[in-house]
């Protein structure tokens, strides 16, 4: 073998060989950061607790994160809408109100765009809360979803009780929520009243909290586009 030929293979060897090792060893090692870890009430430490990694098929020790809570509300078509509707779901939540003229139709536009990307995937869902439920009945929602093209079945916006929204995003959801309204009663713009979050959700199929994205800016949209894809692929190599 001359030693052009020796050279010649070794360049078109080893890009293949590097392939082959990359798609054998390289699925299983996507990472995404859980948000919230739990804190011990007695101790103050971070809870811990045996899970087994799916990888390495063993036991180990593990950090426990926060769950979103269970919760009940009504969608735009006025039925009930269940948080067990999402079991085994990866979903993106978010919190608008359909009288913002601010931050709300760039968030509900962002969003409109990961309707769009992933249309056709029956495991990522979108949820829209309103932080206004006393105004935003289910015929406004409907109005406003219809606005947006909102696909049944793919993006909920959703209403109720606002002794339940509140404290959802509050402690469920982990972004703020204020009715400044309630502090001082001269406010009467609703842009002024209604003091919420632009962050997007990312929760994935154990209601662990998987990301937070500003729902106004596009590349951080983009970033929360790829790392849905990430979680898929993370769950389909634990398979």
């Amino acid at each position: 073998m001359t030693k052009k030929t020796g050279i010649l293979l070794t360049v078109l060897i080893v890009p293949v060989l590097l392939y082959l090792g990359l798609n054998q060893f390289g699925n299983n090692h996507f990472q995404l950061p859980r948000y919230i870890p739990v804190i011990d009430s007695t101790t103050g430490e971070v809870k811990m607790a045996k899970r087994k990694n799916p990888r390495w098929n063993e036991t180990e020790m593990d950090t426990v994160f926060f769950q979103i809570p269970a919760f009940q509300l009504i969608d735009q078509k006025g039925s009930v809408f269940s948080s067990k509707t999402l079991d085994n779901q990866i979903y993106v939540a978010s919190f608008f109100f359909t009288r913002c003229s601010t931050i709300c139709p760039k968030i509900t536009s962002q969003v409109s765009r990961l309707q769009d990307t992933f249309s056709q995937d029956d495991d990522v869902k979108l949820l829209s809360i309103s932080v206004d439920p006393k105004f935003d009945t289910p015929e406004k929602l409907a109005i406003y979803a219809q606005r947006f093209d909102a696909k049944a079945d793919k993006w909920y916006f959703l209403t109720g009780d606002k002794k339940t929204i509140y404290p959802l995003a509050l402690k469920g959801f982990h972004v703020p929520l204020a009715d400044a309204s309630e502090y001082d009663e001269a406010i009467k713009n609703p842009d002024e009243t209604f003091i919420h979050s632009e962050r997007l959700i990312l929760v994935d199929k154990e209601r662990h909290i998987r990301g937070f994205y500003n729902g106004t800016d596009k590349k951080d949209v983009d970033r929360l586009m790829m790392e849905i894809k990430v979680l898929k692929r993370i769950y389909e190599s634990e398979k």
